[in-house]
């Protein structure tokens, strides 16, 4: 979804990343904010793939859709912008407790554990991280 709506926001013209992040936060009314740990990525993957092109202007990198990239945003902007506003989505709920959870968790790991059981949950972690953003790529 955060691809498809990168791609969506590009639609409103050029854009370097934290102008995109907040074209996103607007089409939601402000209740979500992509970070720029999910943006860049996906921008370089977009990049590398022929949807977007990127130059360097005024010290940012700008990026602007191909026709490749205009095409599939035109495609899927009804589905993506669709799933951005949807009240209450289950599914969003459901990550946002597991992530709460998860706090809680690395809480009584930092507070309990001992030394080697805290590198372990700190690559467990960077694993669960790294996986979340390859996934995000995949778009």
């Amino acid at each position: 979804m955060v691809g498809d709506l990168l791609l969506v926001a590009l639609l409103d013209g050029p854009a370097h990343g934290y102008e995109l992040m907040d074209r996103l936060e607007a089409t939601t009314g402000g209740s979500w904010r992509p970070s720029p740990g999910s943006v860049y990525p996906l921008l370089q993957a977009f990049e590398e793939s022929g949807l977007i092109t990127g130059h360097e202007s005024d010290g940012r990198r700008v990026f602007r859709l191909t026709e490749a990239g205009r095409a599939q945003a035109t495609e899927r902007r009804e589905q993506a912008l669709a799933a951005a506003v949807a009240p209450g989505n289950s599914q969003h709920g459901a990550l946002r407790e597991e992530l709460q959870q998860l706090h809680a968790a690395g809480r009584q790991v930092a507070l309990a554990a001992s030394p080697e059981q805290v590198e372990q949950a700190i690559a467990i972690v960077r694993g669960a991280r790294q996986a979340l953003y390859r996934l995000l790529a995949e778009q």
